[in-house]
């Protein structure tokens, strides 16, 4: 079991979510969160005062994984959060000594493994599919 956790731009979030989903991730945790990495300071003027940003605005995304959901909940957040520029973020894996659902007191892989992959897997193609459609409509 690992906890995956990401940081990654704000606007790629719904790609994120939708290829974590496509990927059979369900439990997924989000924070706003600021932070600086490579990324270079910004000056802004508010007021007519100059302000030095040093952090940027952020989302943190937190997944419990079992062992087969590891490599492709990475291959989903980096297909779907790379821009190929400074600043697309990181991703952080760490193992889970214990893992307890409250609702059920499942322990571990049980409680982890979604009961519905199937089914977030099938809804998030079609929705896919469909916004597919409506952008081909789109163009025509």
């Amino acid at each position: 079991m690992k906890l995956i956790s990401c940081v990654i731009r704000p606007d790629r979030l719904p790609a994120v979510k939708e290829a974590l989903f496509r990927a059979g991730v369900t439990g997924i945790t989000i924070t706003r969160a600021s932070g600086h990495g490579g990324e270079r300071d910004t000056v802004t003027v508010r007021r007519g005062t100059k302000l030095l940003l040093q952090f940027h605005e952020k989302i943190k995304v937190e997944m419990a994984c079992s062992e087969p959901f590891v490599e492709p909940t990475i291959n989903a957040i980096i297909d779907a959060a790379r821009t190929g520029a400074v600043g697309d973020g990181k991703i952080f894996v760490q193992p889970l000594d214990r893992v307890v659902r409250i609702r059920t007191g499942e322990r571990d892989n049980a409680a982890l493994t979604p009961v519905t992959v199937d089914e977030v897997q099938r809804h998030a193609l079609q929705q896919a599919m469909a916004a597919k459609e409506l952008q081909l409509v789109g163009e025509e």
